[in-house]
């Protein structure tokens, strides 16, 4: 297993070498972390095993914000968000946060893999993955739901699911062949159920329809991450329920007798970080008369919040004025509070690749999360864990396990990038994707 390939050079997505029939099936867990396979104390035993089988990564490291609907977005394109166009989970909302999150897949402005998929004419499925509301896969169960009609009312998914699903019936379908009825709080992330409903589904649309490629997103993990920080009995029970979720996936295809011919890829979106202090840079603003709370249509600038960051949107991109101010107010702070974070400017997100629409963003020390909030105090605790921190520290970054048809026993990936997995894909089925800007290490395949 400790074979480390020294030279991980890139070569062209060609259309030669793995048979016609190849299979791909990955599969997302939010909030996945490389120790989770790498040290047996964790208990992920199948993943283990496909990883002794196979290759595996040290660590993915992500983008920015590592987030959940961003991060998947790079990772069935190969490209960073300031060129998908899907650049936070949720949209930035000054006047009021209506629980919207970027759910349309039209969003996306580059070919996916699903996209790529479907001009070569391959089957695709898509169960539960970000952005995937009116995505072109074959089948798709997407990650949506409707907003609640009434204040204070329960958000529904099972309807938004049956009308949204594809091809019409597909989730009426699933359910009777699959999962038996799902009630609301089937989807509800305090129960390990929703990981193993996904994960059936997935199961029963390999052996009824062997798609060419099947992209699945459990969700668990990273719920109880932020609910309990980097470890707990919750955290430790998710992942016992999304390992035997991969085995299942891995006999579906065993069942539907496309084993041989598969390719698995076990991924994630980002790592955790656990945190004992929020800080609410909308309250800077507010106190500078730059956003008031109260009357939100006059703003100038406002802090949208994502987790371990937060990006400063101006009312006019070219208010050049209210910027200095806001770099003036962040300045002032007391020295003890300004090294909490630091400030990435303009050329700094060009750099990682992150909303083309922000002045700056603010990256706080590991510990500290930010708040939207734009009253009460600067500085408040917090507690459990969360990400969308800058990706340049080991916590955050996310693991990579490939194993079966056509990747290489042994090969060690010591460090790679989210955007470097479509490449691959990409590679395994054939698919065109001159778009894609990731990696293709050739010491992950078996020669052809």
């Amino acid at each position: 297993m400790k074979k480390i390939f020294a030279s991980l050079g890139f070569f062209a997505l060609s259309f030669s070498g793995f048979a016609q029939d190849s299979h791909v099936i990955l599969i997302s867990i939010d909030g996945l972390r490389p120790e989770f396979y790498k040290d047996a104390n964790w208990s992920m035993v199948n993943l283990r095993q496909g990883m002794q089988s196979g290759a595996y990564s040290d660590g993915v490291t992500g983008v920015f914000p590592t987030v959940t609907y961003p991060s998947h977005t790079t990772i069935i394109t190969g490209v960073k968000p300031i060129k998908h166009g899907v650049y936070y989970n949720t949209p930035s909302e000054p006047l009021e946060v209506t629980g919207k999150w970027i759910w349309d897949y039209n969003t996306i402005k580059v070919p996916t893999i699903f996209s790529a998929a479907k001009e070569k004419g391959l089957k695709t499925a898509s169960v539960f993955w970000p952005v995937s509301l009116g995505s072109p896969a074959t089948y798709n169960i997407p990650e949506f739901w409707y907003l609640p009609e009434t204040k204070g009312a329960k958000r529904s998914m099972g309807k938004a699911l049956s009308e949204n699903s594809f091809p019409k019936g597909l989730y009426e379908e699933v359910q009777q062949n699959a999962t038996g009825k799902l009630e609301e709080i089937d989807f509800d992330s305090d129960y390990l159920s929703i990981d193993e409903n996904m994960s059936r589904i997935s199961g029963y649309l390999i052996r009824q329809y062997k798609p060419s490629f099947l992209a699945v997103h459990l969700v668990a993990v990273d719920h109880f991450e932020h609910e309990q920080g980097r470890d707990g009995a919750l955290v430790r029970a998710a992942l016992s329920s999304v390992d035997r979720g991969i085995k299942s996936i891995i006999e579906a295809t065993e069942k539907a007798g496309i084993k041989e011919k598969t390719t698995f890829i076990i991924t994630g979106d980002h790592g955790f970080v656990d945190i004992h202090t929020a800080i609410a840079p909308n309250i800077l603003l507010a106190k500078a008369g730059l956003y008031d709370p109260n009357n939100k249509a006059g703003w100038k600038a406002y802090f949208h919040s994502s987790g371990g960051s937060a990006f400063l949107h101006l009312k006019d991109k070219n208010d050049t004025k209210t910027l200095e101010k806001v770099k003036q107010v962040l300045d002032q702070l007391p020295a003890n509070q300004k090294s909490l974070f630091t400030v990435k400017d303009r050329s700094a997100l060009d750099a990682v690749g992150s909303d083309p629409n922000a002045s700056l963003a603010i990256a706080p020390v590991q510990g500290i999360t930010i708040s939207g909030a734009a009253t009460g105090d600067f500085m408040r605790a917090a507690s459990g864990g969360t990400h969308g921190f800058f990706p340049d520290f080991k916590e955050i970054q996310t693991g990579f396990v490939a194993f079966g048809n056509g990747i290489k026993q042994g090969a060690v990936v010591p460090q790679m990038s989210l955007q470097d997995i479509a490449p691959l894909v990409a590679k395994l089925l054939k698919l065109d994707m001159p778009s894609a800007e990731g990696v293709l290490y050739p010491g992950l395949l078996i020669k052809e």
